[in-house]
This record gives structure tokens, C-alpha cells and sequence, in this order.
């Protein structure tokens, strides 16, 4: 696990050490002690993610909003 606080990690960054833990997860070759703390660090990696894209999609809406286009997001088709 990397030690740089989950804070201060970029979107992809984050991404990466949740795609980590994930891996480590399924492969179920942990203890249950180390199961848990890699659940709870991929809860808190999860959270740091979807704040990172939350602020990114409101930085958008603001740009669009100044050249005025209409805001708002539309979803992706498949997410």
C-alpha cells in the first residue's frame, strides 16, 4: 500500500491504489485483520474519487455556465 495520505493524491492516482486493493481483495490471500483495513482504505479511495470527479463536473458546469450554454450533465450512456 502506498503511503502518500489518500488527501493529497490525484484522481488517478487514487484510482490506481483502489484498482490495488480491489486486486488484492479478490485474490483472498490476505488475513481477515488486512482484509478489513484494505476494505476501509478502498471505502475512503472510493470517496476521494468520486469528490475528485464531483469537483471536476462542477468546474465544467461553471465554464459552460460562462459561455453560456446550458448547464447541467448528461449521463454517459453505460455509466
Amino acid at each position: 500500500m502506498s503511503e502518500k495520505p489518500i488527501a493529497e493524491m490525484s484522481f488517478e492516482e487514487a484510482m490506481g491504489a483502489l484498482e490495488a486493493v480491489v486486486t488484492q481483495l479478490e485474490r483472498g490471500e490476505v488475513a481477515l485483520e488486512q482484509s478489513i483495513a484494505l476494505y476501509e482504505r478502498g471505502a475512503a479511495l472510493k470517496a476521494h474519487c468520486a469528490a475528485k470527479l464531483k469537483d471536476a463536473e462542477e468546474k465544467v458546469e461553471l465554464i459552460r455556465a460562462q459561455e453560456g450554454r446550458a448547464v447541467g450533465t448528461t449521463p454517459v450512456e453505460g455509466l
